[in-house]
């Protein structure tokens, strides 16, 4: 990726000296996002988010949404043997990235307590109760 001009480096302190004026880190801001549209007009940077971090497409989030489904209607079905759902889970995990994959998996372990809790079932840990 091409790099700033040396101008704009040195006004936002990543030259030699830093700098800590507000005003002056604003102006840094918005020069580099000037900067970094003007390379994205002229076709030489490729997208405004890091390498690596593109967002899925509609097609692959449907696609990974689809996966958590079908795993997550295993697990229910199959409370007492999750080891049924493994390819079901391989194929969750190839289909979204990382960061959803742990967030659903927590997002369905709090509906699954809140489940319980609503219903009355939960039952606190002893040590909860002395405390």
């Amino acid at each position: 990726m091409p790099q700033e001009p040396k101008s704009a480096r040195r006004l936002c302190g990543t030259g030699t000296r830093p700098r800590t004026l507000l005003p002056l880190l604003l102006g840094c801001v918005t020069l580099s996002f000037r900067w970094r549209r003007r390379e994205l007009a002229a076709g030489r940077a490729e997208s405004l988010s890091p390498p690596g971090m593109a967002a899925p497409s509609m097609k692959e989030r449907q696609a990974c949404w689809g996966a958590r489904d079908a795993y997550w209607k295993c697990l229910d079905e199959n409370t007492e043997d999750a080891s049924q759902c493994k390819k079901l889970r391989s194929s969750f995990e190839s289909s979204c990235p990382q960061q959803w994959i742990k967030y659903f998996d927590k997002r369905r372990d709090y509906l699954k307590f809140k489940e319980k809790f609503e219903a009355g079932e939960f039952q606190p840990s002893r040590t909860t109760e002395k405390s």
